[in-house]
């Protein structure tokens, strides 16, 4: 979300330290930084900055040091754990000069969970009901590493949680958000709804749309991911619904502009778009692949209910099966070559005529990192189409710098998006 919607309720932001050698070393992935920030901003909590630490003391004071200069609510997760490499609750005590006070309480529920569980607790367990003096109990219903609410200052805000997603979680949602909310946090929400667009660059879109970038309340930001475009419209509002009236207007032109680039929206992809379409159409799919190797039906068959419309496929790398399962010509093999539109064509209408199908999809291409010539490098992709009235066929070229699977992923998206571009025409008529 940019910047300009954060800071429109209040002065006040949050930070996310993420605590963990095993995360900068690249061991876990740090899904617990997404889905604090994406709480915060369901919550409406500006959050400008998030820092992952190594289990050193140092390190973790200078970033606390920090961060405590600039927000004024820290969440931090991982390093609440027995072992001597979990230092946040005692480097945190260090921080602020305090001692760190047993809780007798903890100890009693660490032992209890450990009993129902057939473990046994050890001495080094003693370690998570060490809290800093003053600190209030986060409690973990899941597991035996509490965290702790704590307030060391006036203006700052302390919230600790254990680095096991599921743990860190629940203690956010059962016990975290209600605190913050009675202390006056979480009083706005911030929405974002995203559009998605395929088959327009980042910067031939963002010139048709760069007026919206200048919009304060929604805001309107561009991104580029896995060929890709996406559109984020951002609105901070006192409740969701409202929200979302705000962004409804904006989410219209800027659909209205972007025409049949834009093919869905928030957690839509090409496949499930095109399922949708075959589905309202009442048409069924097959398709014939060469260099993809059974991507394009795998993707299809990703999206649950695609029995309904995808009857299956045909994965021809050797031109034998080309010519023995799809019918294609083997004069126009010799003459054009396997990526041609001749063949592309021939796939697409044999593989539409030998299941059954409505449409008939293809893919034939030069996936590399070897095989390229001057006249076909590595890149060169032909999608066939065979419809009830027609076959058609498309040249693209994707260039051979990003390597095999991503022409692959660009193949197999693109083909989809033919489909889905044709299917709509059909509607429209």
């Amino acid at each position: 979300m940019s910047e300009s919607v954060e800071s429109k309720s209040t002065d006040k932001s949050a930070e996310i330290i993420c605590v963990g050698t095993e995360l900068l070393l690249g061991d876990i992935l740090n899904s617990n930084a997404q889905f604090l920030a994406q709480a915060l901003a369901q919550l409406g909590i500006a959050h400008y900055y998030q820092t992952v630490v190594g289990d050193n003391p140092a390190r973790i004071k200078s970033v606390v040091n920090q961060a405590g200069d600039r927000s004024q609510l820290l969440i931090f997760t991982g390093g609440l754990g027995p072992t001597p490499d979990d230092l946040t609750h005692e480097t945190l005590a260090a921080c602020f000069n305090v001692p760190l006070i047993e809780h007798p309480e903890i100890l009693a529920d660490i032992t209890h969970k450990f009993a129902q569980r057939g473990r046994v607790f050890t001495e080094n367990n003693r370690k998570q009901a060490l809290l800093p003096e003053g600190a209030l109990v986060l409690t973990n219903e899941s597991g035996s590493a509490p965290g702790i609410i704590w307030q060391p200052r006036p203006g700052l805000t302390i919230l600790t949680f254990p680095g096991v997603p599921a743990e860190m979680q629940r203690m956010w949602r059962d016990v975290a958000v209600p605190y913050l909310q009675s202390q006056g946090w979480g009083q706005t929400t911030i929405y974002s709804r995203t559009l998605r667009f395929w088959g327009v660059s980042e910067s031939a879109l963002a010139e048709k749309v760069n007026p919206f970038f200048d919009r304060q309340n929604p805001t309107v930001a561009p991104y580029a991911n896995h060929g890709e475009v996406k559109l984020r419209i951002s609105a901070r509002a006192s409740s969701e619904a409202e929200a979302q009236q705000l962004i409804a207007p904006v989410e219209q032109q800027l659909r209205e502009l972007g025409g049949l680039d834009c093919y869905g929206a928030d957690n839509d992809s090409l496949a499930s778009v095109v399922g949708a379409l075959l589905k309202t159409t009442q048409t069924t799919l097959a398709v014939a692949e060469s260099c993809t190797g059974g991507g394009l039906g795998a993707i299809i068959t990703s999206v649950p209910g695609s029995s309904s419309y995808f009857l299956g496929g045909v994965i021809s790398y050797d031109n034998a099966i080309k010519v023995q399962l799809l019918d294609v010509s083997e004069h126009d093999l010799n003459e054009h070559g396997a990526v041609s539109h001749a063949v592309a064509k021939q796939m697409a209408a044999g593989v539409r005529s030998r299941l059954g199908t409505t449409w008939g999809l293809s893919i034939t291409g030069v996936a590399g990192p070897d095989g390229g010539t001057d006249s076909k490098p590595v890149g060169l992709v032909y999608i066939g189409l065979a419809g009830p009235t027609a076959v058609q066929s498309f040249e693209y070229r994707f260039g051979a710098s990003r390597g095999r699977d991503w022409i692959r992923l660009l193949s197999t998206a693109t083909a989809l998006d033919c489909l889905r571009r044709k299917l709509l025409i059909k509607l429209d008529q």
